[in-house]
């Protein structure tokens, strides 16, 4: 039974650390999503496809724009500090680890405060959600500025905005849902 148990307290810190570079792997993603968002300026006439001049996205939304990306790169760089800070408790409790022999397998036995764990797996789910949501506000504003406003009632807008609007929140809920159910099992 004692072989059990150190063979998932291995197992269950590679997996941990597994889960925290996919975290950090997919916010850097999204961060460099943010940042070529960033280089393109909103304001250039020569990005807008709109021609009717009341369909065309007034200051605010290109302001808006570049305070969603701002709010995006903030909280998918919250979310990986601190799944990178998670990362680097399980390495240094993993070098205070005692090494145990049982007949020809050498098991570590790593003591990693699981409830700790949860909770900033938790504050790090938390940090990418937010992140996913001020990114999806900023691609309607994006769609807004070069396609026209939602105001003006134009197809290529709501062509754009709708799809991005079902399926991101669509899967932002299952993200929700399988980090709640990590959360409490």
């Amino acid at each position: 039974m004692n072989a059990e148990v150190e063979r998932t307290a291995r197992f269950g810190t590679a997996i941990h650390i597994t889960a925290l570079d996919g975290i950090i792997n997919v916010n850097s993603l999204f961060t460099l999503a943010v940042f070529i968002g960033l280089a393109w300026s909103p304001t250039d006439p020569n990005n807008s496809l709109v021609d009717d001049p009341k369909c065309v996205a007034s200051p605010k939304i290109a302001e808006d724009l570049i305070c969603f990306h701002v709010y995006s790169f903030s909280s998918f760089l919250f979310s990986s500090l601190v799944a990178l800070s998670l990362k680097q408790a399980i390495r240094i409790a993993r070098t205070s680890c005692e090494t145990r022999r049982l007949m020809i397998f050498t098991f570590d036995m790593c003591h990693v405060n699981k409830n700790g764990l949860r909770v900033g797996y938790l504050i790090s789910a938390v940090g990418s959600v937010c992140g996913c949501g001020f990114l999806m506000m900023a691609l309607v504003n994006v769609a807004q500025i070069k396609l026209g406003t939602l105001g003006c009632g134009s197809s290529h807008t709501y062509c754009a905005v709708v799809p991005l609007l079902i399926f991101v929140p669509l899967g932002l809920v299952i993200y929700v849902f399988f980090v709640l159910f990590a959360f409490t099992h």
